[in-house]
């Protein structure tokens, strides 16, 4: 018959109580973890939006790609405290990459504004026929939820069958966070691509 050692079960006992009572052993409990929030970009109704702008027929425009700073990377919303800091939230998520979602809704403006023009997103399929490209590139993107967002971005517009650059602009925005959430810098980051992209089919309006 096997013996048991009453003290030595007893000291292991002690033993586990201890490091679950230091937090050394972690138990399941799913009630402990917040369930994330992912938010899109998303196409607001502007009269800047709405109006239609003349551009030959047919003309093939690509748009992208758009790069991000490298803090913006990311999935997670990322703001700027009162102190200048960064805050990374793990718990309010983009629902696409960022910079595959301002070029989605960027395209899907100049469909809007540029009803005569077929607009085709990079990377695009070698029987694509592009006249021209245009590139995106974020150099500014301050969020701060109770007052305020800064968004800055450098634009190219590429001659993709001479391989040339015809316009390189820079734009720049800076407009209250209403409301004051995750919700609402996603809403007025959609804003902004608006005005974005207005002036951009603008440009694209007057080239050959």
């Amino acid at each position: 018959m096997k013996v048991i050692n009453i003290k030595s079960c007893l000291k292991i006992s002690a033993v586990c109580f201890t490091l679950t009572s230091a937090g050394c052993i972690s138990l399941p409990n799913s009630s402990m973890s917040p369930t994330p929030r992912f938010y899109m970009l998303s196409a607001i109704n502007k009269p800047e939006v709405s109006k239609k702008i003349n551009i030959k027929p047919g003309l093939i425009i690509g748009v992208g790609p758009v790069k991000l700073p490298e803090f913006l990377d990311r999935p997670q919303m990322v703001t700027k405290e009162k102190q200048g800091t960064l805050k990374i939230d793990e718990f309010d998520r983009w629902g696409e990459s960022l910079d595959l979602g301002l070029a989605r809704l960027v395209r899907e403006y100049l469909t809007v504004m540029l009803p005569g023009a077929k607009l085709v997103l990079y990377p695009w399929g070698l029987g694509v026929a592009a006249k021209y490209q245009v590139t995106l590139e974020v150099v500014q993107l301050d969020s701060e939820l109770d007052r305020d967002m800064s968004f800055a971005v450098q634009w190219v517009v590429i001659d993709v069958q001479n391989s040339k650059t015809v316009i390189i602009k820079r734009s720049v925005f800076h407009q209250p966070i209403i409301p004051q959430n995750y919700s609402g810098l996603a809403k007025t980051l959609s804003t902004a691509c608006a005005s974005l992209s207005s002036q951009i089919a603008q440009t694209l309006s007057t080239l050959p």
